[in-house]
């Protein structure tokens, strides 16, 4: 697949609206169904935390799914697998529409998990298809639009849910999965093959990267970063609808303020990426999280279980994100630019898997939701500020003089 630099703009322009649909295709199928809980515990007759469960399972599905995907994709070319696991993801995402029985909507939704999995390939398209300041200028914006599908997903839900009841979310997630396949057709010519990952197996490919500590690190931070936004967002309807008895349009008034946050946490990202290096940038983005866990630990322990002492700091914690993400993404997926895919993946794998158990653990925690949830944001938030500072140590370690 060429270089877009010699394409036309509005060929880069549409590439940018596929990748922005994958995106959205990734994040839907989790958020959208958070208004239907109680539709979901009352038709399956299973408990709110049940479903809570289902979405970290869910995250867990795609995880797994992403250790294939990335090496095969180096190997075999994106567009094929892409496809592949688009249909898959539709095919899943029509059983959850027919099926009664909650087993079976869990296997349907792992399977749409297994085609969700293929959507990491879309950074590996950033790397192949865009060079230098704009993979990261464009790592900023889709990250960005991914918190802001995150948090506008529970609105369409609800009145998806007031529409169509809870199979709406599922019957628009395949309509939108139709028009990403269309386009991946149309707009991704040819397949991108990394001969150095030709040569190797699966776990040869996975041994090569994972051996490189500076690779681990950044993931792990952008991992802890997402696991800090993604527990908040699969625990929501149990803080908001359940403890505090918020009605479901209410309940997503208040996630969509969350997501304007994400527009703001994108243009310091952007701001930032061109004044500071991407280290300082990632110090900043986790020191906002640190922040924003210390300061819902002290209003929560003064003011109580309110939507201010949940919602603010979780919108300095959004800005953080943001920030910290996007530059530990570039710094990550540059180390290894040859096996794309396979870092893609590694990558995805370790973000999906801490948030999805992250998620898990808040979930079923016998403490205080917003207790164990600033707790998350300091511990993690520390986590990666040590990782980071391991790996420049480390860097200066090996600089010649």
């Amino acid at each position: 697949m060429p270089d877009l630099s010699e394409r036309p703009s509005i060929h880069k322009r549409a590439i940018v609206g596929l990748l922005s649909m994958l995106t959205l295709l990734g994040v839907f199928p989790i958020d959208v169904v958070l208004p239907s809980f109680p539709a979901l515990s009352e038709h399956f007759r299973n408990s709110s935390s049940d479903i809570a469960l289902s979405v970290s399972l869910f995250a867990v599905g795609i995880a797994l799914s992403q250790l294939l995907i990335g090496p095969l994709c180096d190997a075999l070319g994106r567009k094929k697998l892409l496809l592949i696991g688009i249909a898959v993801s539709a095919i899943g995402a029509t059983g959850c529409v027919f099926t009664d029985n909650f087993w079976l909507f869990l296997l349907f939704r792992i399977i749409q998990a297994l085609g969700c999995g293929c959507f990491v390939i879309s950074q590996a398209l950033i790397q192949d298809l865009f060079t230098g300041a704009q993979q990261q200028r464009l790592r900023i914006f889709l990250v960005t639009c991914g918190g802001i599908f995150i948090s506008v997903s529970p609105l369409a839900g609800t009145g998806l849910q007031s529409w169509m009841g809870w199979r709406g979310s599922f019957i628009v997630f395949i309509v939108l999965a139709i028009g990403a396949f269309a386009g991946a057709c149309l707009l991704l010519e040819g397949a991108v093959q990394g001969c150095r990952s030709r040569r190797m197996s699966l776990l040869a490919s996975y041994r090569n990267v994972c051996g490189h500590f500076g690779f681990v690190a950044y993931w792990l931070t952008s991992a802890f970063a997402f696991s800090c936004h993604f527990s908040f967002i699969v625990i929501s309807p149990l803080i908001f609808i359940e403890q505090l008895q918020l009605s479901q349009e209410a309940f997503s008034m208040t996630l969509l303020g969350y997501g304007l946050a994400y527009i703001g946490g994108g243009a310091c990202a952007t701001v930032l990426s061109n004044r500071i290096d991407s280290h300082a940038q990632i110090i900043t983005g986790l020191g906002l999280i640190l922040a924003a866990g210390l300061t819902m630990l002290v209003l929560f322990n003064i003011l109580g279980l309110s939507i201010t002492t949940v919602l603010l700091p979780m919108v300095v914690c959004t800005a953080g994100t943001t920030i910290a993400r996007a530059a530990a993404h570039t710094q990550a997926m540059n180390i290894f630019p040859e096996q794309a895919g396979t870092s893609a993946s590694a990558g995805s794998v370790l973000i999906f898997v801490t948030g999805g158990l992250t998620s898990a653990a808040i979930s079923l925690s016998p403490f205080a939701l917003p207790l164990t949830l600033a707790l998350c944001l300091i511990a993690f938030s520390l986590l990666g500020i040590t990782l980071n500072a391991l790996v420049r140590h480390r860097h200066r370690a090996l600089m010649p003089g």
